[in-house]
């Protein structure tokens, strides 16, 4: 009697056994496949991250950040690049008002005010801005100097207004 509860509990062991086992490896071997599927997902990110990375260095090549004749530029004149970017920021975003149009957009607002939202520095000649009455929008072409007292003078060479669908 003895040896066969002996046996029986050594079948049930083994049963056991074989049941954690086979259970186990069916978990690792799901958690081994989200892992490789979340290292393949973090494998597109970082392909797509080093194409952004690659898509902005090539949008920011003109810039005057990035452009080295323009630094020298100024610097030959004793100029500041950054005190010549915020001046320009400055005299572009000031003119926005509430109860006007900027007076450097050179199209009147139809449906509000004309404002000046975003303004990317060229160079050490010309500037773009993009502009908004909140219903219609445009960019505008400037072209500027820097004055021997510091000032900065804009004119505007070209602008549009997007068409509305």
């Amino acid at each position: 009697m003895r040896s066969k509860i002996l046996m029986y509990l050594f079948i049930f062991t083994l049963l056991f056994t074989i049941f954690i086992y086979v259970n186990d490896k069916k978990i690792l071997d799901a958690r081994d496949e989200s892992i490789a599927g979340l290292e393949n997902q973090i494998a597109e990110v970082q392909g797509e991250l080093d194409s952004l990375k690659m898509s902005g260095t090539e949008t920011d090549y003109f810039s005057i950040d990035r452009n080295e004749d323009a630094f020298n530029y100024f610097e030959e004149r004793g100029i500041s690049p950054e005190d010549v970017k915020l001046k320009i920021q400055d005299k572009l975003i000031s003119g926005n008002s509430a109860s006007q149009d900027n007076p450097f957009v050179p199209f009147a607002g139809m449906e509000g005010n004309m404002r000046i939202n975003k303004i990317k520095i060229v160079n050490h000649k010309w500037v773009l801005a993009d502009f908004t009455d909140g219903t219609y929008w445009g960019e505008v072409f400037f072209s500027y100097s820097v004055e021997e007292d510091g000032e900065v003078s804009l004119v505007p060479e070209k602008s549009f207004l997007y068409p509305l669908d």
